[in-house]
């Protein structure tokens, strides 16, 4: 039992002699008693506490989080005690915190098949070089105050040359209204309708919903996909019929007009139905306004 007793006293004032040592740097000393802890239990941390210091003195000197310091960018190794026991654990910077918060409203947009980087669309990035598109922008306006007054404001039929620009606009929109609580999904649709036909045995009817019932919806680049009976008859139009019904908004992208998309709907492998594809135009001229964007192409 005396061993054992030397043991400990010998570690015990090991660990003292480290703690005194540490303490010799008066910064460090100021920190670990300012954090309300026993001494005789912060001397059993010093290393741990060392650590946290260095994280905290690198918060003090702040270079922004994109040159953080820290092992954990945005975090700091922080100490909390339970008795005689000290924790440590990374707790988020008053800067990640208000990044975290500043970012929240991305959990209201839902991306299927398109870049998620389009979350991070947004009206002070959009070109305003370009007078075609103030005419869309004065729209974007008028619908946002429509729309917290109530009033069912229509969707957006958006066609023009490939790279204008089309997409980011409305997804600019989509995060404004993101902002405000309001649920989205942005779909890019010839994708989404290959994802829905390979999920027959899975989870069909679960994406079909979503998609039918959430509050503003953006089918991207519609008119690229190849048009079949089923896509048509009992994807898209059940999925607009509804929509209308309920007077939830709905966008669509496209390189073909509405009135060339209605050609390219008429077209299936079972041949040529003009009255199927005229009755999905006309559901679509129900749920929008048309608006052109003819612009040089911003991806090159």
């Amino acid at each position: 039992m005396k061993k054992i007793k030397d043991m400990y006293d010998s570690d015990l004032t090991s660990l003292t002699h480290s703690f005194q040592d540490a303490c010799s740097d008066k910064e460090f000393k100021k920190y670990v008693y300012s954090l309300g802890i026993k001494e005789d239990v912060l001397i059993k941390y010093t290393s741990s506490l060392q650590d946290s210091y260095l994280e905290y003195v690198n918060c003090c000197n702040c270079p922004g989080l994109e040159s953080c310091k820290n092992n954990e960018k945005g975090y700091i190794y922080t100490p909390s005690s339970k008795g005689e026991i000290i924790t440590f654990s990374y707790d988020a910077c008053n800067l990640m915190k208000k990044k975290n918060k500043d970012e929240q409203y991305k959990e209201n947009l839902s991306v299927f098949d398109m870049n998620e980087d389009i979350k991070n669309a947004s009206f002070k990035n959009i070109y305003k070089d370009d007078k075609l598109r103030v005419p869309i922008i004065k729209y974007f306006k008028e619908f946002i105050d429509s729309y917290k007054k109530d009033e069912n404001p229509k969707g957006l039929y958006l066609h023009g040359s490939f790279g204008s620009g089309k997409t980011y606009l409305v997804a600019a929109l989509f995060n404004e209204m993101a902002k405000k609580g309001i649920k989205s999904a942005l779909i890019y649709y010839p994708e989404f309708l290959r994802e829905l036909k390979a999920s027959f045995q899975s989870d069909y009817d679960e994406k079909f919903k979503y998609i039918k019932k959430i509050p503003l919806l953006l089918f991207d680049d519609i008119g690229a996909e190849n048009c079949s009976n089923w896509s048509r008859d009992e994807v898209l139009g059940p999925i607009l019929q509804y929509r209308m019904e309920n007077h939830l908004p709905t966008f669509f992208t496209s390189n073909l007009s509405v009135e060339e998309l209605e050609d390219a709907l008429s077209v299936t492998s079972s041949g040529v139905d003009k009255l199927k594809a005229r009755r999905i135009v006309e559901r679509i001229k129900q749920l929008t306004v048309s608006q052109e964007l003819v612009s040089k192409n911003r991806r090159e």
